[in-house]
């Protein structure tokens, strides 16, 4: 029986979307003065763990970062599947390139 190797990247960038309500926090306004409002608001992460899995582990409160725990809605697979699986350094990286870019953008975007 031949084993498969590990595979070595399995880090990962996700985009959950947040509710509105969000922008009723001073610290997420703060943190987005250009936000345009016809973008919707997003938290940006990163995992060792598939993306869902991570996201339902937000919305148990399982190291939860609080703004996904009270306004998570889902994930937005469309703004970060294409980068996905990756070397730990590489997410790490791309975790703050997706959102400064995704601010640049015009989300409003927390990143932690």
């Amino acid at each position: 029986m031949s084993r498969r190797p590990r595979e070595r990247h399995h880090h990962h960038v996700y985009v959950v979307q947040l509710s509105d309500r969000v922008w009723n926090e001073p610290a997420f306004r703060k943190a987005n003065p250009a936000h345009d409002i016809c973008k919707p608001c997003v938290y940006v992460g990163m995992t060792g763990l598939d993306p869902d899995l991570r996201f339902d582990r937000h919305m148990a409160g399982v190291q939860a970062n609080r703004f996904v725990l009270k306004y998570g809605v889902r994930l937005l697979p469309e703004l970060y599947e294409c980068y996905n699986p990756m070397p730990y350094e590489a997410a790490r990286d791309m975790e703050v390139e997706l959102a400064i870019g995704l601010r640049e953008a015009g989300y409003g975007v927390w990143q932690a």
